[in-house]
């Protein structure tokens, strides 16, 4: 089973939101930890994105398996832009900063595991 990363306040935000998102973006992550995938779940650049529409509004969840063996959860939010479908500028750099801080995250963990590996 794959460990989860949240990046910055992601389950914060994910706690914050209705229990029936929570519930439906929580099902998703856990699918996603043992290698399936959500109906709802959609390709999103080089991650996944899960969505879920409650009373009206539409949510989305961010996150990344191409990086080593863990799940980074980039962003959860509440789409509000009025451009459609399209994920607002601010959204997208935020994924954008986290993918790059999960990567760095992921090198930091490779050396530190290579490490205790050459001390045994």
């Amino acid at each position: 089973m794959r460990r989860i990363e949240w990046m910055g306040s992601r389950l914060d935000d994910l706690i914050a939101m209705p229990e029936a998102v929570r519930s439906e973006f929580g099902h998703g992550l856990y699918l996603a930890q043992i290698g399936e995938r959500h109906l709802n779940a959609k390709p999103f650049d080089a991650s996944i994105e899960l969505i879920e529409r409650y009373d009206g509004d539409t949510y989305r969840c961010v996150y990344n398996i191409r990086i080593d063996d863990d799940l980074y959860v980039l962003h959860a939010f509440q789409k509000k832009s009025t451009r459609g479908i399209a994920v607002p500028r601010h959204d997208r750099e935020t994924i954008d900063a986290r993918l790059k801080a999960a990567k760095q995250l992921a090198a930091t963990k490779r050396k530190s595991d290579q490490r205790n590996r050459k001390a045994n």
